[in-house]
């Protein structure tokens, strides 16, 4: 059984947001439980501690992490890190009578400050980091650390358990193909491991996303050209400079879709974007679903059950 608390949103708040109290005490290392079941029935919710969710025979269901909403495959997994993070695995179009879960939650200090900073740690370190945002595994990630997932939750000793754990954890961390869920302006995260000049102009767009952003301002931030700049953020970056301003400008009308009683036209403007179609057309195109069906989806998904 599952236990969740309502925590109650202020500033213009339109629903509740649910905090689950999970059963893993301060004296373990973390909690494994492994779930078979027709169907998938937890409301949206959030929690401090790391999760990582593994999936079987759940193809159509449907995951939401942040503003990330998709339908997964027969195999799922997921590593979800960050308090005010929420997420959800709703039944969708999965037809399965038999899908098999595995959880495994633990707190973000299971190895200590000292243990993680140490060379050894680097990877899980750094894909620790990025589970803030929620990280889905690739196909072939899973098949690498199936055989250990497949039996941790039934293993006897403690100790080896803890290492199989470990094992999963050190697999993942190599993975160049896990993929990040959430926006950095949803999850209220940014990373900080990037170059001064990134930082300092990705910083200005979170600060200044309402407000037209034009290349050779945020260039003369950082003193480099226009082309220049724009050459520079993509290499550092991996996207252009137009599709994170659009990014960052979507994360936070998802989360005011989420979080106000705000009208979506208001939303459109009050993130940027001059032109409510396009702000319309971009959501669905890079969500999935438009700003309305979006709003609907997480008011249905918080409610108390």
């Amino acid at each position: 059984m599952r236990i969740f608390v309502k925590e109650i949103r202020t500033n213009d708040t339109m629903a509740n947001v649910l905090t689950e109290i999970t059963r893993l005490s301060e004296k373990d290392c973390f909690y494994i439980v492994e779930r078979h079941k027709t169907e998938f029935t937890y409301p949206l919710h959030q929690h401090k501690e790391f999760e990582l969710n593994f999936i079987e025979h759940g193809k159509g269901v449907r995951r939401i992490v942040g503003d990330s909403v998709e339908e997964i495959g027969d195999y799922e997994l997921v590593l979800i890190g960050g308090e005010d993070l929420e997420h959800v695995w709703e039944q969708g179009r999965c037809k399965s009578k038999d899908i098999r879960e595995i959880t495994i939650q633990f707190s973000s200090d299971i190895f200590g400050a000292d243990l993680l900073s140490k060379n050894q740690f680097a990877s899980i370190r750094r894909m620790l980091k990025r589970a803030e945002h929620g990280l889905v595994f690739s196909l072939s990630s899973i098949m690498r650390v199936y055989s250990t997932l497949d039996t941790i939750a039934n293993e006897q000793e403690r100790f080896v358990q803890f290492l199989k754990f470990l094992y999963i954890l050190y697999e993942l961390s190599i993975s160049e193909e896990a993929k990040v869920l959430a926006s950095s302006s949803f999850a209220h995260t940014e990373r900080s491991t990037e170059s001064r000049r990134v930082q300092k102009v990705k910083q200005y767009i979170n600060d200044n996303y309402a407000k037209p952003l034009k290349l050779a301002d945020l260039a003369d931030l950082v003193g480099m050209s226009s082309v220049a700049f724009s050459r520079f953020f993509r290499q550092r970056t991996g996207r252009t400079l137009s599709d994170y301003i659009i990014d960052i400008r979507l994360g936070y009308a998802a989360r005011m879709l989420v979080d106000s009683t705000k009208n979506i036209s208001e939303i459109c403007y009050e993130c940027g974007f001059n032109n409510l179609s396009n702000f319309n057309r971009t959501f669905k195109e890079k969500r999935k679903y438009t700003p309305r069906d979006f709003r609907a989806m997480f008011k249905k998904n918080k409610v108390i059950v």
